[in-house]
């Protein structure tokens, strides 16, 4: 379904642009094209007193915060991970404004075990804009919470990516219409010129 409308309380919620998940390409879009579709985004909602949240992800250097469960995935490569030093640095290219929210994760979800519900509900947010990477995990998870915390959730399909060009697909067609509405960067910059002139 396309965007409708902006809410008069929206705010732009970006997930995990840091360094260490930045360095990869993306697909099918690129992570630097994501990466400015993010700067052009963010720089609208600034200019307009509207919320932007820089989420990130981390994990203490001993794993002890590591999700833990059995999965498929860890017969792959086992363990917990390792992650270079500054990997979980927010882009400069984004990071610096005071104003701007900065939310802490260690898991999929924006809103699991942080208090981001908390800071959009005090600013009075009805609606997100959500963006990011990866499409299929950090961006559907949150979106999927948004959706199940009764916030009006639009997704901008071209200013996220994934490490799948196929998950990336799915999650576009077959789960994001379920959750929200999509459009593109211009589509939701046209639309935010609209209603917050």
């Amino acid at each position: 379904m396309p965007l409708t409308t902006i809410d008069p309380k929206t705010a732009l919620v970006v997930i995990d642009l840091q360094n260490g998940i930045l360095g990869a390409p993306g697909a099918p879009n690129p992570t630097s094209d994501v990466l400015a579709k993010n700067v052009e985004l963010a720089e609208a909602f600034r200019a307009r007193k509207l919320p932007v949240v820089l989420v990130r992800v981390t994990t203490a250097a001993d794993g002890a915060d590591w999700t833990p469960g059995r999965t498929d995935a860890d017969a792959a490569g086992g363990g917990t991970p390792s992650f270079p030093e500054g990997w979980d640095v927010i882009s400069d290219a984004l990071a610096g404004h005071d104003e701007d929210i900065v939310v802490t994760k260690r898991n999929w979800s924006a809103f699991y075990g942080t208090d981001l519900d908390l800071q959009l509900r005090r600013r009075g947010v009805t609606q997100i804009v959500l963006t990011g990477v990866a499409t299929s995990i950090g961006v559907e998870s949150t979106a999927r919470q948004a959706h199940e915390h009764g916030y009006h959730v639009a997704l901008a399909t071209d200013a996220m990516t994934d490490m799948d060009a196929e998950a990336h697909a799915n999650s576009i067609a077959k789960i994001f219409p379920r959750l929200g509405e999509t459009a593109t960067t211009q589509e939701i910059l046209d639309l935010l010129a609209k209603t917050h002139a």
